[in-house]
């Protein structure tokens, strides 16, 4: 007597396999691209009417910082502290949306861990 596989095994499965593990490949070679294209962009983001400009990588690195000297008061520098700090998590966050956005697309919305 032969054991029955159920539908869908058997024959056509090496192929169905064969199949998504090319899907898989190609979704990673897209990500991948995206991200070194996302890495080397720049993002420049601002604080306090933008008295604070700050220019920063895709790979959140901080490439430069513009302080309007108007701005710089020796009588209260946490403000100017403040300014900059902003200025740096607005820019994290748009690289961060980019990134999602993006990425996203090519996973089609899943949520695949580790990857974001």
């Amino acid at each position: 007597m032969k054991a029955r596989l159920p539908q869908g095994y058997g024959a056509g499965a090496p192929n169905n396999v064969n199949s998504i593990a090319r899907q898989a490949q190609k979704m990673q070679e897209e990500m991948e691209r995206i991200t070194n294209e996302i890495e080397a962009k720049e993002y420049t983001a601002s604080a306090g009417g933008n008295a604070v400009e700050v220019t920063l990588l895709g790979n959140n690195e901080i490439k430069a910082i513009n302080i309007k000297p108007e701005v710089v008061d020796p009588e209260d520098l946490e403000m100017l502290s403040d300014m900059i700090v902003a200025a740096v998590n607005e820019g994290l966050r748009m690289v961060a949306a980019e990134k999602e956005e993006r990425l996203g697309a090519v996973t089609g919305g899943m949520n695949i861990p580790g990857l974001f």
